[in-house]
């Protein structure tokens, strides 16, 4: 049985304020071709399946297109949710779901009861995990602690009790949406932790063939059989050294017989570039950047005047502007209080903009400045 396990497409998201639609549908456009050209049985995605609870219309429509795809390649697809999702949305009709060989799970009830599916060794049971909210999995099962090794560790009792009433013979998959230890993680993954116990062990999946996690964006080993496949596009520039795309996953009789990557398409290179406006601007190392999303970060110890608009000339999908300028400022002396004592308001705006650039407003800032405050004044007066 071949699989292609992918996870964390988190439709309906943005990237810094650019729609991402088109990018994630030429996603599914490639995951479909893969499926089709690998000759893929099962298709599982390990949760975060839109960005958030209520996702936009587009989103939802691009995601029941995906499915109908999916199973008219004559594939199946085993999903489940994650912590962007709302689990009770993606739980509603999931038995007529089933029916057409899409296999959502998203509720604690089903934990432990897989989607049994046969090859020419016999079955493989599907098992899934989906986001564990701690305190909600303590309340239904009784947990002892409110933690997501406790919930990850109770649902996989569940699955391992389940496999052993099974044939000998029967093969395992599992997937989970969760933070494995050792896992590294980047700027756009949701924090999940409660009170410092996010984290679950490898081990904890111990007992089952091949586990697919879903969670961390990144493609991650965690053991010979427990895998991140990470997010099928970059979503943070934390990512921006992480190739994106899918695994390919074959079971023989013994369970997995070997793994490949998929590469997945790349809509625009992300970068993180630094360094004096008048450089970035002017030196040739900058030139390969010019078609990238950027982060840029400026190190010029004033800050210059309409930073954007100038570096927007070079690179035009520049998205993001941090400011760190060279050098240190001397630490300020004494408490707010004393630092705005007998400060009028413009003197305090004009602060402001001294603290913000590291250098005095120009005579002209200064004049616009005053004459705003003048014209609340005024305006204020004949109310």
């Amino acid at each position: 049985m071949r699989l292609l396990h992918t996870s964390d497409w988190h439709l309906g998201r943005s990237f810094h304020r650019e729609n991402l639609l088109d990018a994630q549908a030429a996603f599914i456009d490639h995951l479909i071709t893969t499926v089709r050209s690998e000759k893929v049985d099962v298709v599982v995605v390990s949760g975060d399946l839109y960005d958030r609870a209520l996702p936009p219309v587009d989103a939802v429509r691009l995601f029941g297109d995906a499915l109908r795809r999916i199973r008219d390649t004559g594939a199946r697809a085993v999903l489940i949710s994650g912590n962007h999702d709302s689990m009770v949305r993606l739980a509603y009709a999931t038995e007529l779901i089933d029916a057409s060989g899409v296999h959502l799970r998203s509720s604690l009830e089903g934990v432990g009861e897989p989607v049994v599916l046969d090859d020419e060794h016999g079955p493989v049971a599907f098992y899934g995990i989906p986001y564990l909210e701690p305190e909600i999995a303590r309340h239904i099962w009784g947990l002892p602690e409110r933690s997501h090794r406790a919930a990850i560790g109770h649902a996989m009792d569940l699955v391992r009790a389940d496999l052993a009433g099974r044939p000998g013979a029967t093969r395992s998959v599992v997937l989970s949406h969760a933070f494995v230890s050792g896992g590294e993680g980047s700027d756009s993954e949701r924090d999940i932790s409660v009170g410092g116990a996010a984290h679950v062990p490898a081990s904890a999946f111990d007992g089952v063939d091949y586990v697919a996690l879903g969670h961390l964006h990144g493609g991650q080993r965690m053991s010979e059989t427990v895998r991140y496949c990470g997010s099928p596009l970059a979503y943070s520039f934390s990512e921006e050294h992480q190739v994106k795309g899918c695994l390919l996953v074959d079971l023989d009789s013994e369970g997995v017989k070997e793994t490949a990557f998929v590469k997945a398409p790349v809509p625009r290179p992300i970068a993180r570039i630094g360094g004096r406006i008048e450089d970035l601007l002017g030196a040739a190392e900058w030139e390969r950047y010019t078609d990238h999303w950027l982060q840029v970060t400026l190190t010029d110890p004033v800050r210059p005047a309409f930073p954007m608009d100038r570096l927007r000339e070079r690179f035009p999908h520049a998205l993001n502007l941090d400011f760190a300028p060279e050098g240190e400022r001397p630490a300020e002396k004494g408490t707010w209080n004393d630092r705005i004592a007998e400060r009028s308001d413009p003197d305090l705006v004009l602060d402001f903009v001294d603290w913000a650039r590291g250098a005095s407003a120009t005579p002209e800032e200064r004049r616009l400045i005053r004459q705003a405050f003048e014209d609340v004044r005024v305006r204020e007066a004949k109310r």
